[in-house]
């Protein structure tokens, strides 16, 4: 214990950019981030103010939205800050925070992608059922439990990796503290936390991953039997527009974290990792709700009730 370093603070690098196209990417990351923040937003805002939203699959986006609001605005005001400063210094205490919030909303990430895929199954493949399946109590059960589980497991890894010694470096070479990132830089023995991480974290995301595939197989195969070729063409593109954005978020974060980190560069870890932190949550409100009908007819009910209020406004004020 006395040859142990006391890490105080860490240093993070941030994106590989020379400094010339410093001013260009933060532009970029800002409107990116803004963009994320409003998309979100409007649906949330959208899904609490119109009556016809209050059903199951848009309380379960509007969690979507606040989990994705959440997981980006986990790093990205950091990484921001960062690339306008000098000093890119983060706490041991605050680093950890982060890490752990960033697990949270990304654990919960995949269990709503889950729960969101379940509710389409039984809305398509079972739609007589659908009411008595998809009760409110059953709704605010998922959600919870997603919550649940999405802390539990953070909490986990966050106390396992609570209990390394850290040496003199304390460079991370990355724009956030990601778990695997501070695990290199660790002096004590990693294996507990590399078992849990592929054990546990391989089975969340293998196994999530299955089930939102078998959702839309089934989905798929129930569409295929209904003779109207529009119908089809609609359920094809959004199911593959909901594919894409799933298959993005999986597949950078199976390969970051199950796959061996010696076949990845730092550059494509940060290229991977900004997908998933950054494009993702950026992609979401439009693929899942800014595309549907319902979101687009529910802006203009919202619209068209602050016009007719602000003109009555104006004519009692004239």
């Amino acid at each position: 214990m006395n040859n142990k370093t006391v890490i105080s603070q860490f240093i993070l690098l941030g994106l590989p950019i020379p400094s010339e196209h410093q001013h260009l990417f933060y532009a970029l990351f800002l409107a990116m981030y803004l963009t994320t923040i409003l998309g979100n937003l409007i649906i949330i805002i959208l899904i609490q103010l119109d009556s016809h939203l209050h059903t199951p699959m848009y309380f379960f986006l509007s969690n979507l939205s606040f989990s994705d609001l959440c997981f980006s605005s986990v790093t990205m005001p950091k990484l921001l800050q960062n690339m306008q400063s000098q000093d890119t210094s983060i706490s041991y205490v605050g680093c950890l925070t982060q890490m752990y919030f960033f697990m949270v909303f990304g654990i919960l990430e995949i269990f709503l992608l889950v729960v969101l895929a379940y509710d389409r199954y039984v809305a398509i493949c079972l739609p007589l059922q659908y009411s008595s399946i998809m009760s409110p109590k059953l709704c605010v059960c998922l959600v919870m439990l997603s919550w649940v589980f999405a802390m539990l497991y953070s909490m986990l890894h966050t106390l396992l990796l609570a209990r390394l010694s850290f040496c003199e470096n304390n460079v991370i070479p990355h724009f956030f503290c990601d778990t695997s990132t501070l695990l290199k830089l660790a002096c004590s023995d990693v294996y507990i936390n590399e078992l849990m991480i592929f054990i546990l974290g391989g089975f969340l995301l293998v196994f999530s991953f299955l089930l939102i595939i078998v959702s839309y197989i089934q989905i798929v195969s129930s569409i295929l039997k209904i003779s109207s070729t529009r119908a089809i063409h609609k359920v094809f593109s959004t199911c593959g527009s909901h594919l894409s954005v799933v298959s993005l978020f999986y597949g950078t974060i199976i390969g970051l974290y199950l796959c061996p980190s010696a076949t990845f560069s730092t550059v494509k870890e940060i290229v991977m990792s900004l997908m998933y932190t950054v494009v993702t949550p950026m992609l979401n409100p439009f693929i899942y709700s800014l595309r549907n009908r319902d979101m687009k007819e529910a802006l203009i009910r919202v619209l068209c009730k602050k016009k007719i209020s602000y003109n009555g406004n104006t004519r009692i004020f004239t």
